[in-house]
């Protein structure tokens, strides 16, 4: 478990990433591919780490001079509220730093978006989820790349999947997984009458070689078809989208992104190994959960998050009860303050099994 005092601990930080360089200056290292991939990932995290720390301390530096600017009658008025306001965002962004306690949560992230019963409406609200991700990775920083998406008939689409690539973008997006709900006046009703719309959201952790996910290719059904294109001259005339079927678990995935079969079923042989992983990971968390006894409602637990535009306007985290009515902001991607709310109710949760966990006698 992670505590803030060695989390803030700059030199120690410092310490280890000068080790870890000295590692990976050694030749021999180079030969073991998956611990310097494990090498590099934590290396590169580090680095952001310290970067994010010294950021936060030069401006606390930066905060206490113009203090004392304005003791002495100088007009800092301004730049003070400047610098205290990015002192606030360094600090915010720093502080969800120490929620990340999983060991997956500093990969890189694959999420999908799946739209309920409702047909076109429910299939909107799809879309418009996909547009709030896309805006909020784009707000983060983080690279995203649309790995498959199959559009509605009339609006709207199907399902989708996104690979998000950035720091900590699994253990960040984690927290979307599960049912968002809509209501608003559906602009495909020509009575205007108010809908609710369900859709719902999957994130996974992108798994590369340092774990080992044995899938039998007797266990496979894999199928080509011809990609969707935009027409004209790129309309894809092979059949170059791969779909790949885990017959034991009934787990699909396809991606038609690239134009060579070969790079699509390496992708999507890359989202079976992260859907696989992450359902042997959900399938210990109910060994654990049944364990303690601790499961409350699925059916109820499973819904997250209302979006509400009509009759009044509010989106409502029904898991920690944070809301807000700007709602434009929220569908524009800025969901820090509910991410960093449900990271935060995480964190205790874990600290409470924990405990649990001390105060158990040993068998």
């Amino acid at each position: 478990m992670k505590n803030y005092e060695v989390f803030f601990d700059l030199v120690g930080k410092q310490k280890h990433l000068e080790k870890i360089n000295q590692e990976l200056a050694q030749p021999e290292v180079w030969s073991n591919h998956i611990h310097t991939q494990h090498l590099q990932r934590e290396k590169k995290q580090l680095e952001e780490t310290i970067q994010k720390i010294t950021a936060v301390e030069e401006k606390k530096e930066e905060i206490e001079v113009l203090l004392e600017l304005k003791k002495e009658g100088e007009a800092v008025e301004q730049e003070l509220a400047s610098s205290l306001e990015a002192f606030e965002k360094l600090l915010a962004d720093l502080e969800m730093e120490t929620l990340f306690i999983d060991n997956d949560d500093d990969r890189h992230a694959i999420l999908t978006i799946h739209p309920g019963a409702g047909g076109t409406e429910s299939q909107d609200w799809a879309q418009m989820l996909l547009r709030m991700y896309l805006r909020y990775a784009e707000r983060r920083g983080f690279k995203t790349e649309i790995l498959d998406i199959l559009p509605g008939e009339e609006a709207g689409l199907k399902s989708a999947t996104i690979r998000i690539e950035g720091s900590h973008a699994y253990g960040i997006l984690s927290q979307e997984s599960g049912v968002h709900r809509l209501v608003r006046i559906s602009p495909f009703d020509a009575n205007r009458r108010r809908h609710t719309s369900f859709a719902a959201v999957f994130v996974y952790p992108e798994i590369e070689d340092d774990i080992a996910i044995e899938i039998n290719p007797e266990d496979l059904r894999i199928d080509t078809f011809r990609a969707s294109g935009h027409g004209g001259q790129h309309v894809n005339v092979t059949d170059s989208a791969v779909r790949i079927t885990h017959l034991p678990t009934g787990i699909v995935v396809q991606c038609q992104n690239e134009r060579s079969q070969h790079k699509n079923k390496a992708m999507a042989m890359k989202v079976l190994r992260a859907r696989l992983y992450e359902l042997e990971k959900k399938k210990q968390q109910e060994k654990l959960e049944k364990l303690e006894d601790a499961k409350s409602n699925i059916a109820w637990g499973n819904q997250i998050r209302s979006y509400v535009l009509h009759p009044y306007r509010l989106v409502k985290d029904l898991r920690t009860r944070v809301e807000t009515s700007d709602v434009d902001r929220v569908l524009d991607g800025d969901l820090d303050e509910f991410i960093k709310a449900s990271l935060l109710l995480r964190y205790q949760e874990k600290q409470q099994q924990d405990k649990k966990k001390q105060a158990s006698p040993s068998p």
